[in-house]
């Protein structure tokens, strides 16, 4: 999980650095924003890339770039008004709260989360209580031991019977083929690469041992000023953005090619089976894609809050809004 750097210090960094929504120039009729991704390009994505293309986001006026955060997160750009919107993930957003960052959450482009526990068959761990006596590979945040923490109760275990070492630069792949036994992986990206590498998994979902860790993972975030000052555009983009996921939940073929047309870096057999596997669980048992429940909101801040993960609790309602999906 990302870590956060206090607030203060992303304010001296971006120093000046503040901008609104830009105006059309040169004639064009065309509004210019920004869409800060949280990673490398991937199927959480493709609505976004299918917008863009079919033009979903020139019917409604808008020019949007699709920019890499970089060394800043898009949290804390959307948050110092360095771009209009961004993707971001529900625990990012609810520690951002906590720490008085303005985010807002306005749509959540996966419905469950789909991350769990990752590890080679050959390791033998099948339900969390086999997380003892193993090695997890960490991206070295708090977070992370409290979730093994909760599911290893669940499971009649304890976390302290397992070997946390901190996983680098290593991939899933490298890293399962030295010292380390499981890790947390979204298996829409990285489970099917295993399955296109004929590496048999077992895969644990968080979500089925707590429900506390069915998480809006990920969701498109904007500012509280840009909602204030411009909801026109807010609504715009997320008219768009709307028809961009129904037509990638349609159409999973169809935008999968958008995407590797778009991203010809990425591995096109790879962007075509996770989309196949990704564009049904956009929206799953939900009434409309993107919909967020404030009861679920609330069972996660707890959970953080309870586990010393942010210092004080937030307001659920302040970090999310259905308002541009209804």
């Amino acid at each position: 999980m990302k870590r956060f750097l206090p607030f203060f210090i992303l304010i001296l960094f971006l120093t000046g650095c503040s901008s609104e929504a830009s105006e059309p120039s040169n004639g064009d009729s065309h509004k210019q924003v920004s869409l800060f991704l949280d990673w490398t390009p991937n199927t959480n994505h493709t609505g976004i890339y299918v917008a863009k293309e079919l033009g979903f986001y020139d019917e409604v006026g808008l020019d949007v770039e699709i920019l890499l955060p970089g060394e800043v997160s898009s949290e804390q750009l959307i948050a110092t008004d360095r771009g209009e919107f961004g993707i971001s993930f529900q625990p990012q957003v609810t520690q951002a709260r906590a720490e008085e960052l303005p985010i807002v959450s306005i749509a959540a482009i996966m419905q469950h989360d789909t991350s769990g526990y990752a590890s080679p068959v050959e390791k033998e761990i099948e339900s969390p209580k086999d997380f003892a006596g193993k090695v997890y590979g960490a991206y070295g945040s708090l977070l992370e031991e409290a979730m093994i923490d909760l599911v290893m109760a669940r499971d009649a275990a304890k976390m302290e019977d397992v070997e946390i070492v901190q996983l680098g630069n290593s991939d899933f792949f490298i890293a399962t083929q030295q010292e380390v036994d499981f890790v947390s992986i979204f298996y829409g990206w990285t489970g099917i690469e295993a399955e296109i590498r004929d590496v048999d998994l077992n895969f644990i979902p968080k979500s089925d041992f707590a429900e506390e860790l069915d998480t809006y993972s990920p969701l498109i975030i904007t500012s509280e000023k840009m909602i204030a000052d411009d909801p026109d555009t807010v609504q715009a983009f997320m008219d768009a953005t709307v028809k961009g996921y129904t037509f990638a939940i349609e159409n999973p073929s169809e935008a999968a090619e958008i995407l590797i047309e778009a991203e010809p870096d990425l591995n096109p057999e790879l962007v075509m089976r996770s989309q196949e596997w990704v564009s049904p669980r956009y929206q799953d048992d939900a009434d409309i894609w993107g919909i967020q429940d404030e009861n679920r909101w609330q069972i996660f801040a707890d959970f953080m809050y309870e586990n010393g993960i942010i210092e004080q609790n937030i307001d659920t309602t302040e970090a999310f809004t259905n308002e541009f999906i209804e």
